[in-house]
């Protein structure tokens, strides 16, 4: 009789397997751009219109729709307790002042950088001039005011949670919305409190801390899918909007995106590479949330995965990187609040023959500045052009011209937003001598999320370090 003996198959190694690159998170969003551009253009002219979608158009409208739905769900919950948790972890920590200090500092300065690459492309390029379109559109929604600004730091409710009700042909309809900047005074009044209130306070800090956990776990699974959303999310402003609708605004558009591939090619690249760091690696380790960023078309939405790769890849301490990339989130808006508002600004009065003097260009730049803190928890771009507007005395029924083709703006928009927010905590722990920098040149997966995979794995590179300047910084 003879024994037959198998040898087994190496752990891990059964079955059919997939390429390692395929298995990259930047890989499957890309993959997921290509299917849904593919899918929008089938749905656009197959008859899917944005009044009346057909079979693919609302499903790709829906798949899209739930997966921000998913991502936002997620975003009150984590703010609240990312930032009591910081502030708790900011008990060892000698220069918090400090570096929030420096954190906004740097964001005006890189603000005022991207407001004046707008005012300067807006000059040289004449969006508004020329356009060949009239002048009948107007402008009935949500205008930047200043006094809101002020009054809406101000929580209404714990959550800071508010309601709207609408009565359409009888039918009374309520949405529920948060208010960002309100949640981040909330939590940081709150995590201050526990700090003064000392050891009584333990109990609900290690609570705070366990819920954190458990959210960032969820959150993973939200992240995981972003595929699966992107196809949806890129097919419907396809099918939607389509590229056609740019139209006569051709040349405004081209300004804008010249402006924000100047910002993220440039202007962050300089920064970068002057505080002696890789270029490589800064792109590298930013490029997931820059992708979903600009596929979701939200900072809140990303905050998540902008939060991770901070930490995970640019070797920024945790206990830091929760305060500055959700402040942020909230805050820091180069696309959003600097390149667009100062584009479209001269785009409109160019528009309607109005000539602006230098004053008015100091206007553009210091609004720009100081204004995006305005737009928190807001449609941030539509609202910061009409708060820029309403300061310069320009008409705004030039906002009600450029609506068509927002959502194809405020994908670059949004995707360089969040680039600048992963870039400026990354650049104060560098000058602070608290980045990780081992973690920051580490080899990069494609997964921000990989040492999340099994908690019992040997920590990634820099992990021991990362966790001493939380502790120290």
């Amino acid at each position: 009789m003879t024994t037959q003996t198998s040898t087994p198959a190496p752990a891990g190694k059964t079955g059919f397997q997939l390429p390692k690159w395929a298995g990259s998170f930047g890989f499957q969003i890309i993959a997921a751009l290509i299917v849904g551009l593919g899918l929008g253009l089938i749905a656009k002219y197959t008859g899917s219109t944005k009044a009346n979608p057909n079979a693919l158009g609302t499903t790709l409208q829906t798949i899209g729709s739930s997966y921000v739905s998913l991502l936002q769900t997620a975003v009150v919950p984590l703010i609240f307790t990312a930032v009591v948790s910081s502030i708790s972890n900011l008990r060892a920590v000698s220069n918090a002042a400090r570096l929030a200090w420096n954190t906004l500092l740097w964001f005006a300065i890189t603000s005022l950088i991207a407001v004046l690459i707008g005012i300067g492309l807006g000059v040289l390029l004449q969006p508004g001039a020329g356009t060949g379109i009239s002048q009948e559109a107007k402008y009935a929604g949500k205008s930047g005011d200043w006094w809101a600004f002020l009054t809406g730091l101000f929580p209404k409710n714990f959550l800071g949670l508010g309601a709207t009700t609408t009565v359409t042909d009888g039918v009374a309809t309520t949405a529920v919305s948060f208010n960002v900047l309100q949640i981040l005074v909330i939590a940081i009044a709150v995590g201050i409190a526990a700090l003064k209130v000392g050891k009584a306070a333990e109990p609900f800090l290690n609570l705070n801390a366990s819920a954190l956990a458990v959210i960032q776990k969820v959150l993973w699974w939200i992240i995981r899918i972003a595929p699966i959303g992107t196809v949806g999310l890129i097919g419907n402003a396809v099918a939607v909007y389509g590229w056609d609708t740019i139209g006569s605004l051709g040349k405004f558009t081209v300004a804008i995106y010249i402006g924000l591939a100047l910002v993220l090619f440039a202007v962050y690249p300089v920064l970068v590479r002057s505080h002696g760091l890789s270029v490589k690696q800064y792109f590298s380790g930013v490029w997931p949330a820059v992708q979903l960023a600009f596929v979701s078309r939200s900072s809140i939405g990303t905050l998540p995965l902008t939060q991770r790769v901070a930490e995970r890849n640019l070797g920024v301490p945790r206990a830091y990187a929760s305060f500055a990339v959700p402040l942020g989130a909230t805050t820091k808006m180069d696309g959003c609040a600097a390149i667009y508002p100062a584009v479209a600004a001269i785009f409109v009065a160019q528009f309607f023959g109005i000539q602006l003097d230098f004053t008015q260009y100091l206007l553009i730049a210091l609004v720009s500045v100081l204004g995006s803190a305005a737009t928190a928890g807001t449609t941030g771009a539509v609202v910061m052009l009409t708060l820029t507007l309403s300061t310069l005395g320009l008409p705004l029924a030039g906002v009600g011209l450029l609506l068509a083709i927002d959502p194809i703006l405020d994908m670059g928009r949004t995707a360089v937003n969040v680039a600048g927010q992963a870039l400026i905590p990354a650049i104060v722990a560098k000058r602070q001598g608290i980045l990780d920098e081992d973690l920051y040149n580490a080899p990069r997966n494609g997964d921000p999320f990989s040492d999340d995979l099994d908690a019992a794995a040997t920590p990634p590179a820099g992990h021991a370090k990362r966790e001493l300047a939380d502790a120290t910084a």
